[in-house]
């Protein structure tokens, strides 16, 4: 009779699939080199090791002072932890980067090469954020922030039934289409979250053409809830993974192999995802255009926090730009690098290289966290520093309430992640849109909308 105790004895390794394999042992009599030899067949592969030295990576970024060296000192040590995961072969660091979360988490501004496997720690809750630009020729900029402002949507939630954009049936069939996204509570949140933007440096930006002088819109958001939830579940398929073949990873850095089902229908759920994205900008600038009875000259996009595939090859981009059009399959033009509110949005093209693996920089990125930053305008009241950093500017806060945090001295210096995109190639500068003004979500936290909501139901109330 075959126990557990005789597959210990013969050098097995305890696990779930014990029980089976001492079934079928037992029910077929099997013993000697037969016992061996179907043992060898089912018994899970071994632990995948760490490897012995982190992977080499570019590194397109130097300190312009103190605070800088201390943050690409940060990054730098993040990534040599997270270039040992075993699935790793390649990286690359851009001038914008910055630390997030603890030690071996891909950075800002980080891009990761893997081998047949989706990290989805690597793009993280964010997916697909990413930029949109429309040009609406000569049209008045303010006209355009204000109609921007009359149809968009900052904050927490989503829109209310009254106001929901029209939901495409195309895209209701792809989610249909994946266990991952086909539930209610998913539909739900996709139905109410398009047409939003959610909050922290998110943005819609007008400003005119250094070229052309014709007036362009820039939004920034990413997937909202839907992405959020999508990400959830792929840490927990990730996570049961890396328990069975490499517990030594770190669970930030899970993986998902590509060639399982699981890995080809999380795949297929980031697709999916993308479109729904993409579509989220599109409602808000088709919005724009009906407001203002004008039809846009041009339009064109770019993801800059995604997972690329490359014939095996897996590009995890957290806040990179695709310069390489092979990233893209719906390419229409030149990508978007936003900077800061004060500053021009970057239109660019660039060729891959060995150093940046076909990525550039996504913005300005930052030196410090939102707390430090707040330290530092300790002395000054928000409206002062908001006066003195946006001078000249149509700065809107979508919830009424200044968010210090996203002002201009919140980032690092423009023109030093310029310089760096020079000196690196991360890219070449085409065209520039000057700053008009723009629109973010503010601090919600002073009066959050459940607040809001609350009093509207008191004031109800008491006026019956």
């Amino acid at each position: 009779m075959i126990t557990g105790k005789t597959l210990i004895e013969l050098g097995y390794q305890s696990g779930k699939w014990f029980k089976e394999a001492i079934e079928f042992a037992n029910t077929n009599e099997l013993n000697g080199e037969a016992l061996i030899n179907y043992l060898d067949t089912v018994k899970p592969p071994p632990m995948i090791d760490l490897h012995q030295k982190p992977k080499a990576f570019s590194i397109n970024i130097k300190a312009e002072n103190d605070l800088e060296k201390e943050n690409v000192d940060m990054v730098v040590k993040s990534m040599n932890t997270l270039m040992k995961t075993p699935t790793v072969v390649d990286g690359a660091i851009m001038p914008d980067a910055c630390p997030t979360g603890g030690t071996g988490t891909i950075p800002v501004g980080g891009v990761v090469v893997t081998e047949n496997a989706i990290h989805p720690g690597m793009h993280s809750a964010d997916i697909c954020c990413s930029v949109m630009l429309t040009d609406f020729g000569k049209v008045d900029p303010k006209k355009v922030l204000d109609a921007a402002q009359s149809i968009t949507h900052f904050g927490p939630g989503g829109r209310d039934r009254d106001a929901q954009f029209r939901f495409p049936k195309e895209l209701l069939d792809e989610f249909m289409s994946n266990d991952l996204l086909n539930s209610d509570r998913m539909i739900k949140i996709a139905r109410s979250h398009l047409g939003t933007q959610g909050d922290g440096n998110h943005f819609l930006f007008v400003g005119r053409s250094k070229k052309t002088g014709n007036t362009m819109m820039v939004t920034h958001h990413g997937s909202r809830g839907v992405g959020a939830a999508l990400y959830k579940q792929g840490m927990k398929i990730a996570e049961r993974f890396r328990k069975a073949i490499s517990k030594d990873t770190l669970p930030k850095n899970a993986w998902i192999p590509y060639d399982t089902e699981e890995g080809k229908q999380y795949w297929s759920a980031l697709q999916i995802v993308r479109n729904w994205t993409k579509k989220n900008h599109i409602v808000l600038h088709d919005a724009t255009c009906e407001v203002l009875k004008v039809e846009a000259q041009n339009r064109y996009w770019n993801e800059h926090n995604f997972v690329f595939k490359d014939g095996d090859l897996f590009y995890h981009a957290k806040g990179a730009t695709p310069l390489d059009s092979k990233f893209m399959p719906d390419i229409t033009g030149p990508r978007l690098i936003p900077l800061n509110m004060s500053e021009p949005v970057l239109i660019v093209e660039g060729k891959t290289t060995e150093s940046n693996l076909g990525f550039a920089p996504h913005g300005a990125g930052r030196n410090m966290s939102r707390s430090q930053h707040r330290r530092l305008k300790a002395g000054m009241t928000k409206e002062e520093v908001f006066a003195l950093e946006t001078e000249g500017l149509d700065v809107r806060f979508f919830s009424g309430e200044i968010d210090v945090t996203e002002l201009p001295t919140a980032y690092k210096n423009a023109d030093a992640v310029r310089q760096q995109m020079d000196e690196f190639g991360l890219g070449i500068v085409i065209d520039e849109v000057m700053p008009y003004g723009c629109i973010m979500a503010g601090d919600f936290g002073i009066d959050p909308p459940w607040k809001r909501r609350r009093r509207a139901r008191k004031a109800k109330q008491e006026s019956k």
